[in-house]
């Protein structure tokens, strides 16, 4: 007999030619960086060689189109056609998170290096504006904005009691009640979705018509800018409402009608309950939205330096209006109204930081998970 043998290969060791096959080369992980940085040099040169001058914005296009073509070179002949379309697209991914954050930083810089200098205890907790001196017989310009800060205040609080409960009683009605070919759900969709996108200075017309019909011409009232504001804020509530309820899961309300619980009982004990969180937030992001409205406001409550803490009768000031009156109607010493409205805009900007804060803070606290 015989004896044959197979030889039979090891899978694992594969030939070098099928394995090259199988691989590609790959840039070194600084290869990025070190193109874009060679790439701004040579932009910057020649602009400065062509021109004599370095303009910012020409200088970033040129410098991320050269970018973007030479890391597709280099990654084309290196790696492949996959990884170098890989990576022009995540290339002009971060140029348009760049280009959307620039004026961001840009604006939010501006108003922080303006406004810091003039805000301190006195800018909040007085009152200002043109006042006669009886001494000099002079009208002085006084820095203050606690008018300002509590028209605010007032208005904004006045909108979200108005908005609120009718949001979140419509979402609830749309979300648990109304079936979806119910022909009212149709309807108040459809006005929720043109309210979402109704200009703001329609909001502050309807307002002062509104509050002019009742109670004649010219009555300039906090109350008829918080009714201005809630049409721009209750469609907000009512949409943020309505996805937090949708995504309560269905087997916590079966369980709920299962054990004989009412559907009320079920809304305000499980389904409310359980968003409360994203509800919350929704309406804090919601008062940050329309705290910053100028124009309704400037319609329905007018400006005034003096303060008023009564919004159903006389003008109110808000900061937004203050900055806003303040930079396009100066007084004499236009220096110090200038001043004024970069004051005003950081306090609205610090007021919209703190209601953003107290959103996160109150979805941490009031998540289910955290409870």
């Amino acid at each position: 007999m015989t004896a044959t043998t197979t030889n039979t290969a090891d899978p694992r060791q594969r030939p070098a030619s099928s394995a090259s096959k199988l691989t590609s080369g790959q840039l070194p992980r600084f290869i990025e960086p070190a193109i874009l940085v060679g790439t701004a040099v040579v932009v910057a040169l020649v602009l400065f060689a062509v021109t004599q001058t370095l303009n910012i914005g020409v200088w970033l296009f040129f410098t991320a189109i050269l970018y973007l073509i030479a890391i597709a070179v280099a990654s084309a002949i290196v790696e492949s056609r996959r990884k170098a379309t890989d990576r022009v697209i995540r290339g002009l991914v971060t140029s348009a998170f760049v280009l959307a954050v620039i004026p961001l930083v840009s604006t939010l810089f501006t108003v922080v290096a303006q406004g810091i200098s003039v805000v301190n205890w006195d800018f909040i907790t007085k009152v200002g504006g043109s006042q006669f001196n009886p001494d000099t017989l002079e009208v002085v310009y006084v820095p203050g904005a606690l008018q300002a800060v509590v028209g605010t205040l007032i208005i904004t609080g006045l909108a979200t009691l108005i908005s609120v409960p009718i949001g979140i009683l419509t979402a609830i009605y749309l979300t648990e009640y109304a079936q979806p070919t119910n022909p009212l759900r149709r309807a108040i969709t459809f006005f929720v979705d043109v309210m979402t996108g109704i200009p703001s200075i329609v909001a502050g017309l309807f307002a002062f018509s509104l509050f002019s019909l009742i109670f004649g011409p010219g009555s300039f009232s906090g109350i008829s800018a918080a009714v201005a504001l809630s049409v721009l804020m209750i469609p907000i509530v009512v949409r943020s409402t309505e996805e937090m309820l949708r995504l309560v899961p269905m087997e916590l309300r079966e369980a709920s009608y299962a054990l004989g619980v009412p559907r009320s009982t079920t809304i305000i004990k499980i389904v409310l309950r359980t968003a409360v969180s994203g509800i919350v937030t929704g309406v804090v992001l919601a008062i940050a939205r329309i705290v910053g409205e100028t124009a309704p406001i400037f319609i329905a409550a007018s400006f005034t330096d003096a303060l008023n803490t009564n919004p159903t009768s006389g003008p109110m000031q808000t900061l937004a209006v203050m900055a806003y009156t303040n930079y396009s109607f100066p007084t004499t010493d236009i220096s110090a109204s200038q001043s004024q409205a970069w004051g005003a805009a950081f306090l609205l900007v610090v007021l919209v930081v703190i209601f953003n804060l107290i959103a996160r803070i109150v979805a941490t606290a009031f998540a289910p998970k955290t409870r």
